[in-house]
């Protein structure tokens, strides 16, 4: 039996499997933010550097100005998703449409009037809510 590695073909991955390699995961529990569309956690250097996946309109990426717009601190609950398109979980918080990832349950904040307008005029919905008085 020969065997030559150069012969050897290469499996070709799932696109589950390469969807999932490509998670986006918060790389701290330290100053965890939660983008104000989607939802997506990361830390904000990570915001900084990757900008959001799901929501690249926003241009974060290289923006700490533009992130601190974009994302916020406030935020309840976790999930982690890895295959949006079939978990229930992920139809419930509205992220069956994104990358797999890690979630904000519920995210509170309110963006800028002109990123409002912005995402407006794209027909582009979002998640946060404004911060209630009680």
């Amino acid at each position: 039996m020969n065997y030559h590695p150069e012969e050897e073909e290469e499996e070709e991955m799932p696109q589950q499997v390469a969807d999932l390699a490509q998670a986006s995961v918060p790389q701290s529990i330290r100053g965890i933010r939660a983008c104000k569309r989607c939802g997506i956690l990361k830390t904000v250097d990570q915001f900084i550097n990757e900008g959001c996946e799901n929501c690249p309109f926003l241009d974060m990426a290289d923006n700490p100005e533009r992130c601190n717009r974009c994302t916020t601190a406030f935020f309840e609950g976790q999930a982690a998703i890895m295959d949006p398109r079939e978990s229930w979980a992920a139809k419930w918080i509205r992220s069956d449409n994104y990358v797999p990832g890690c979630y904000a349950i519920s995210v509170t904040g309110q963006f800028d009037r002109d990123i409002e307008e912005m995402l407006e005029n794209r027909g582009v919905r979002w998640r946060c809510r404004p911060i209630s008085n009680k």
